[in-house]
């Protein structure tokens, strides 16, 4: 009764803003095998992949062609098959340009002879599980792209004794999660139940808005636990989802760890299967284009390293002049400045838009509707002045630090005050500052 109790209290501040999930009710499309195919060797957190190809090695589908390098990061391999054509600085969605490989693609299906079924993956250890999932690149899709790994082996002074599964997608206009989940939630079961063994997790929840009611219902007639959440956003973040679902708090620069949880997306899930028991990399994934601007908003099933451009090619095209070309979802999206920028492991969805926002910045008005909110319980119209006057002292007592860079407090402000890029700011140079 308690979980139920605080589970209706959820956790504290959030918004609601136009869902606009056009294509909710639109299946997953396979896009076209792209002629070129530009693979950075950073598309997770930690340090980028080292490359294992030069100009003109031939490549097939999912051979390997960046280490890891350290034990936070993992690999990187080939999406096509083709030509290796260079390994140059690109444009890319979250680090502006970066180290990419190219690959011309040779027209043909060729795969890594190792990528077959495991029809024994089941009485692999833990640590054989846990190799499986680095060695082929997973990371979690949900937009932060950690290494999938390093979050399965937590140290053993934190038992975790609950895995909870992230089914709620509460960023606006993106439903390629939901439809991943009424497409394969066999699989993603399967994945689950891998993480729970890896993890000795006693529970197994999974959390889903109520605007996915037809999802929960799959998963319950599995026989799982399934706890239906408000929509509300950020509902899908881990700490609130933790809070919303267990009623646990995770302290101040913690870790869902810190309180016995796990956190992983159905998405990361349903690769991390694929990975053990088909030895298939992380060479693919399910995101969404949609927005005004784009003439047939789709879920699609997308090579790793696609220009954007073809994309919206393959989804009839732009509407009219777009304003604006976004990776991610509206709220925490990044708006990009070239077609050629690739889509990478954490590309959940593409946003076009005819329409620039308003950007024009007013002052203060001290209304404190970012206070009211922010999930983490932070003062936004405090800190942004500490940043602004360059006082990061001031701003990490503050707890700059513990912002999720959700964009709830720019969202609600009535002064259009970035506060986000502010805050965001704010963080980079307190880390740069404690080094």
């Amino acid at each position: 009764m308690a979980i139920l109790d605080s589970m209706l209290k959820g956790f504290v501040g959030g918004v609601h803003p136009p869902e606009n999930k056009i294509t909710e009710h639109g299946g997953i499309e396979t896009a076209p095998i792209p002629k070129k195919v530009y693979i950075p060797f950073s598309q997770h957190t930690g340090k980028p992949a080292c490359p294992l190809v030069q100009k003109d090695d031939v490549v097939k589908i999912g051979t390997k062609i960046g280490e890891s390098e350290g034990y936070i990061s993992v690999p990187v391999h080939a999406s096509i098959s083709g030509k290796v054509t260079g390994l140059i600085s690109h444009p890319h969605p979250v680090l502006g340009c970066s180290l990419c490989c190219i690959i011309e693609s040779n027209g043909g299906e060729e795969w890594e002879q190792s990528i077959t079924e495991n029809a024994d993956y089941e009485t692999l250890s833990k640590e054989d599980l846990v190799n499986a999932i680095k060695e082929a690149g997973i990371v979690g899709l949900g937009g932060a792209a950690f290494p999938t790994h390093v979050k399965l082996s937590p140290p053993s002074d934190k038992p975790i004794d609950t895995l909870i599964v992230n089914g709620c997608e509460c960023e606006p206009m993106l439903t390629a999660d939901h439809q991943l989940m009424l497409e394969q939630a066999e699989d993603i079961i399967k994945g689950a139940r891998m993480f729970q063994k890896i993890l000795e997790a006693q529970h197994l929840i999974f959390g889903i808005e109520d605007n996915k009611k037809d999802a929960a219902k799959i998963f319950r007639r599995e026989g799982l636990e399934v706890r239906v959440l408000k929509t509300k956003y950020p509902q899908g973040a881990e700490k609130q989802l933790i809070k919303a679902i267990l009623d646990r708090e995770v302290p101040r620069g913690g870790l869902p760890m810190d309180v016995g949880c796990v956190v992983q997306n159905v998405g990361t899930c349903y690769a991390a299967f694929q990975a053990v028991a088909f030895n298939k990399p992380l060479i693919d994934r399910v995101m969404t284009v949609t927005g005004d601007g784009i003439k047939t908003p789709k879920n699609v099933l997308v090579r790793i390293g696609t220009p954007v451009i073809d994309l919206i090619q393959f989804c009839g095209g732009y509407t009219g002049k777009p304003k604006m070309i976004i990776f991610g979802g509206p709220m925490m999206g990044i708006a990009q400045y070239s077609e050629a920028v690739p889509v990478i492991k954490g590309t959940s969805g593409i946003i076009i838009s005819t329409q620039a926002w308003d950007t024009e910045e007013g002052p203060c008005v001290r209304c404190a509707h970012c206070v009211d909110v922010c999930p983490m319980g932070l003062m936004p119209c405090e800190i942004y002045k500490f940043v602004q006057n360059k006082n990061f002292d001031k701003a990490k007592e503050y707890g700059v630090l513990d912002c999720i860079e959700c964009g709830c407090c720019a969202y609600d402000c009535t002064a259009r005050i970035p506060l986000v890029h502010y805050l965001k700011y704010g963080k980079n140079e307190v880390w740069r500052l404690s080094k």
